[in-house]
């Protein structure tokens, strides 16, 4: 691609083309048929750009949905619902020859080196597979084509008839990158691939991969949990939690100032060069949700330390609030639980006694803490529903009485800088207090 004199590689990718456009994407499994459990919602109603020549990064926590997103792009998962628009193609409608041309214009680079690569095949014959599959030029003209992709990726001409084992993992991750550029793509999905390697090879690879992006002008999708190697190497960033995006912009920008609650406790959890600096963690209690049964409203609104409460239990200390919102989430789980038929009727006689341990949940939460009648009451009602085998009755009752916006309905994109990045979050309309003071006052009591 060619540059401007004087501009950055920054600017020069900001006016270039889309390339791939996202549209509402969903990728659901199972929930198929009458009897079976809740969709697992990997990907959930998720929509951005990919601009021509950019490195695109996507961030989150594990099984955030970042590597089912990645492989619904390619093709290799088939999107439950939504559009994947390739230079104005919808390759989610492709099939046959249509759908195989496309796979040649996608790539992926997968995160395990030693388990993506076929034990039984040297090296060669691996870089080689995706040209014999397509019917690439003569077989002749394919050996050729290998070495060359040997030399580019790192590699010497006499690795063409070695196995996989008898290389290091960074050098097999090379050969990774070399099967996924032999048709040359344009755009490469890049699923963790640095996570595995060792620190010092992973810089080598990710400078590999930029001087490869710059030689063939290539587009990146690159996922990855390490913040650090994120912002090093990609233009724009986008933060997924539970199947959806929470914030999107461009790299620095998103790094120095984020705006979404989920993108601060992401980003300060980062470990600083300087052990003795200050810095503000900001712990997120419990783990996400199960994506069978996301939250209603916001995806983040279990964790979520700047939640919006309702109005009559603003004046609460933020560790009642937080013990609520726990043993919130502990009904939550016992919900989820199937009743079998004993249980059902040792329920009808009043003989139930799964759920006995409930008190003991409440005491391990609420012990030390001086309660209002109107936040115990409503908890003690909870505790007896749960005892009764009615959990989902009490999940109910909890969320009447302290469900908010945040718990009721989703969020809208909203745009939060002169750039055009977007945060998905209730706290940035006007009628809500910034995400800011929140966490500043969060922080000043722990």
């Amino acid at each position: 691609m060619s540059k401007t004199t004087g501009q950055s590689d920054l600017e020069q990718r900001t006016q270039s083309e889309t390339l791939l456009e996202v549209r509402n994407l969903k990728k659901y499994y199972g929930g198929d048929g009458f009897f079976a459990d809740a969709p697992v919602k990997a990907v959930n109603d998720v929509s951005f750009q990919i601009k021509e020549g950019e490195t695109f990064g996507l961030v989150g926590e594990s099984g955030s949905g970042k590597s089912t997103l990645g492989r619904t792009l390619i093709q290799l998962e088939t999107a439950t619902e939504g559009e994947i628009l390739f230079d104005g193609t919808d390759v989610t409608s492709l099939s046959g020859s249509e759908l195989k041309e496309w796979r040649r214009n996608a790539q992926m680079v997968f995160q395990d080196p030693e388990s993506s690569l076929n034990d039984r095949m040297t090296v060669g014959e691996i870089i080689q597979e995706p040209l014999d599959a397509h019917g690439w030029e003569t077989k002749q003209e394919r050996r050729q084509r290998v070495v060359e992709l040997l030399s580019q990726v790192g590699l010497r001409k006499e690795h063409y008839f070695r196995y996989p084992h008898q290389f290091s993992g960074g050098q097999r991750q090379r050969v990774g990158i070399a099967r996924a550029l032999a048709l040359e793509p344009e755009f490469v999905v890049l699923d963790e691939p640095v996570s595995a390697l060792d620190v010092s090879v992973q810089a080598k690879i990710i400078t590999l991969l930029e001087d490869l992006q710059d030689e063939f002008d290539l587009t990146y999708l690159f996922i990855a949990h390490d913040l650090s190697v994120i912002r090093h190497i990609c233009d724009r960033v986008a933060v997924m939690y539970l199947g959806k995006i929470m914030e999107l912009g461009e790299t620095e920008e998103l790094y120095n100032d984020p705006e979404n609650p989920y993108t601060q406790s992401l980003l300060s959890a980062i470990p600083r060069p300087d052990p003795t600096a200050s810095r503000e963690r900001i712990m997120l209690p419990g783990t996400p949700p199960s994506p069978r049964d996301p939250p209603k409203g916001c995806q983040f609104a279990t964790r979520c330390p700047a939640k919006i409460r309702p109005p009559e239990y603003e004046h609460l200390d933020s560790e009642v609030w937080d013990a609520i919102e726990r043993f919130r989430e502990v009904i939550r789980e016992r919900s989820r639980i199937e009743l079998g038929t004993s249980d059902r009727v040792r329920r009808r006689l009043g003989l139930f006694s799964r759920y006995d341990d409930i008190e003991e949940a409440y005491e391990d939460l609420f012990r030390q803490l001086d309660l209002p009648n109107d936040v115990n009451e409503p908890l003690q009602t909870a505790v007896e529903q749960v005892k009764d085998g009615r959990p989902r009755d009490a999940r109910q009752h909890l969320h009447n009485t302290f469900g908010s916006v945040c718990d009721n309905e989703r969020p809208e994109f909203h745009t939060v800088s002169e750039t055009g990045r977007q945060s998905y979050c209730h706290r940035h309309m006007s009628e809500y207090e910034d995400v800011e003071p929140v966490l500043a006052r969060r922080i000043d009591e722990e």
